[in-house]
C-alpha cells in the first residue's frame, strides 16, 4: 500500500496550494480518507476528512472555510484545496486511509499513512 502525497511548497501568507494524495495497493473506493498535519514541536492533528464516495466531509474548526477536501475515486486520488493560508498552516501534511465510510478525526482510526508532504506560509 502506497499513499503518495505531493503538491506541498512554500507560498505568501494568503495564498493557495493544492495537495493531491495518490494511492495504489487498495480498493480506494472502500476507503474514507483524511488529511492530518503535523507542525514543528507539535502533535499531529485532524484537518479534514472525506468519506468514501465523496457524500460526507468534514473539517477542523480552523480549517472551516479554506480548506476543501475532496476525492475523484476514478484517479484513487484525493485532495487538498488551501486557501487564505496563514504562518500557522506551516506544517508537514500528511494523508491517511481507513477502511470504512467515514473519514474520521481521530488519527489511530487510520490503518495507512502517507509520507507527508512540507507546507510552508511565510509571512
Amino acid at each position: 500500500v502506497q499513499l503518495q502525497a505531493s503538491g506541498g511548497g512554500l507560498v505568501l501568507a494568503g495564498g493557495s496550494l493544492r495537495l493531491s494524495c495518490a494511492a495504489s495497493g487498495i480498493t480506494f473506493s472502500r476507503y474514507a480518507m483524511g488529511w492530518f498535519r503535523q507542525a514543528p514541536g507539535k502533535e499531529r492533528e485532524f484537518v479534514a476528512g472525506i468519506s468514501r464516495y465523496a457524500g460526507t466531509t468534514h473539517y477542523a474548526d480552523s480549517m472551516k472555510g479554506r480548506f476543501t477536501i475532496s476525492r475523484d475515486n476514478a484517479k484513487n486520488t484525493v485532495y487538498l484545496q488551501m486557501n487564505g493560508l496563514k504562518p500557522e498552516d506551516t506544517a508537514v501534511y500528511y494523508c491517511a486511509a481507513v477502511l470504512g465510510v467515514y473519514g474520521v478525526p481521530r488519527l489511530d482510526a487510520y490503518d495507512f499513512w502517507g509520507q507527508g508532504t512540507q507546507v510552508t506560509v511565510s509571512s
